[in-house]
């Protein structure tokens, strides 16, 4: 420690005394924790402008009185076991623990899971990408790159809405893979900040937003977060029901709609392109804007995937997210939102208030790694992996049916779940998984209504673990599954 924040009393005790009693006072009110080293002579010295052979004296003074004690060639710390201030201490803290400050919150938090999926030993968690794939080494020199060769000014305050070479890298990337052309990029920490922003800045209190019925549960979050009042759209097989979609439109005055058309999530599902189309037509007809979240595009394994819905909006109404969350790793807290010209001031005005722009060492790390092909060459590979793993869990789980184990899926073009019926009991599946360090969802936690839930569907995440990672959890997870009847 080579500071520390000293108060010297007025009176008329020698200096060397005064600045043992505020060396005292800072162990006593933990500015200075036990054991940790404090600073040297000279440097006190130098802090308080008093001769060094003083601080010393006030060294002394606390070593004799057991508050310090003197290690050779390293000087003086914080005894590791204090007077008996000790144990008054303590009773000290309890009086103030009975008498602190009773906050009053407008908005609590939520409760949630105690235990992170993480921290289980198998972790079926979906959309997990396995971040022991990401090339740290190659990604730290693109890093040091930008580091090295800073555009200084881009590091101040101003240009808001992201670092210039990285929405170009951006742009070309959404034009090339995903079809998107006529959007401007705004830089975001992550989508989730990215659904805060619009709902604050689309709806108000009591607003009406259409979701899908079983969906993302931190998006919902968000919108409520607003003041929103969700409605459900039914699901079927391809995605959400149009017909019951129109019926809302007509019933109702909606503000917005929320989707996931690629891999829906949780279900997997992809919405068919006529529906898409049908989707949009409304929304142009009710004059209500579309948020299209698409969170794994690249992970498609049969074919090409779909363009988004983004890619065909001659109106202008789609607000297309996306985030490197799952193409690099959920740390990285890097998204977008692509949206209309019309639309940007606002979103960057009221982004500037909550934060004023991304990392833009990162962006500038991440649009040089983009600009040499290494990220796509990390994508491709990721992609084969991913798809292996798919292919290791489905014939697990085929192998399982064919024991008389009651399961029943489709497996998806894309995406990086399953989604499984189990045919009863998910819930209670779910729970015991977690008894056995198998970390899994049953679809209870993503219905918008818990009336509509059937305790049969679980997710499992393949992407996140190695195919002997998903063998052994899977083997695990097996006598806990439902046997035909």
């Amino acid at each position: 420690m080579k500071i520390l924040n000293l108060t010297l009393e007025d009176g008329a005790n020698k200096l060397y005394l005064k600045i043992a009693n505020a060396i005292r006072e800072a162990i006593k009110s933990g500015n200075a924790a036990m054991g940790e080293k404090l600073p040297s002579a000279r440097t006190l010295a130098t802090q308080l402008a008093v001769n060094r052979h003083t601080i010393m004296s006030a060294y002394q003074e606390l070593e004799a009185q057991g508050w310090v004690q003197s290690k050779e060639r390293q000087g003086y710390c914080v005894a590791q076991t204090l007077p008996i201030y000790h144990s008054l201490k303590n009773k000290e803290k309890l009086n103030q623990a009975n008498n602190k400050h009773q906050w009053r919150l407008v908005k609590t938090r939520n409760s949630g899971l105690q235990r992170q999926a993480s921290d289980y030993h198998f972790n079926f968690a979906g959309g997990n990408p396995d971040i022991s794939l990401f090339p740290f080494n190659e990604f730290r020199s693109y890093v040091n790159e930008a580091m090295s060769r800073p555009q200084i000014n881009e590091l101040n305050y101003g240009n808001n809405n992201g670092f210039p070479a990285f929405i170009t890298e951006v742009s070309t990337y959404l034009r090339r893979v995903r079809a998107i052309a006529d959007k401007e990029i705004i830089v975001v920490n992550g989508s989730q900040e990215a659904l805060y922003i619009l709902s604050q800045i689309l709806l108000k209190t009591g607003d009406k937003v259409a979701v899908e019925s079983l969906g993302y549960r931190p998006a919902w979050k968000a919108l409520k977060n607003a003041g929103a009042e969700l409605i459900g759209v039914k699901q079927t097989k391809d995605g959400i029901d149009v017909d019951h979609l129109e019926q809302l439109f007509k019933q109702h005055k909606l503000r917005l709609l929320y989707l996931t058309p690629l891999h829906q999530y949780p279900t997997t599902t992809t919405l068919p392109a006529a529906q898409r189309i049908k989707i949009y037509r409304l929304a142009q007809q009710y004059n209500v804007p579309i948020i299209e979240d698409d969170y794994d595009h690249e992970f498609h394994y049969d074919s090409q995937p779909l363009a988004p819905i983004a890619a065909n909006d001659p109106a202008g109404l789609v607000i297309y997210l996306s985030s490197f969350s799952k193409l690099m790793f959920p740390g990285i807290r890097l998204g977008i939102i692509a949206v209309d010209k019309t639309l940007v001031p606002d979103i960057v005005s009221y982004r500037t208030m909550i934060n004023h722009k991304a990392n833009v060492v990162l962006q500038d790390a991440v649009a040089r790694w983009m600009k040499d092909g290494a990220f796509e060459r990390h994508l491709r590979k990721a992609t084969r992996i991913y798809q292996k793993r798919r292919q290791c869990m489905v014939e697990i789980l085929n192998g399982f049916i064919a024991e008389g184990i009651q399961l029943d899926f489709n497996v998806p073009p894309g995406g990086m779940t399953l989604w499984v019926n189990v045919g009863g009991n998910a819930e209670e599946i779910a729970t015991a998984a977690r008894d056995n360090n198998i970390f899994l969802l049953a679809e209870n936690a993503f219905h918008l209504e818990q009336e509509n839930d059937e305790n049969k569907f679980i997710r499992l995440g393949f992407a996140g673990q190695s195919e002997d990672k998903i063998k052994r959890g899977l083997l695990l997870l097996k006598p806990l599954l439902n046997l035909k009847e």
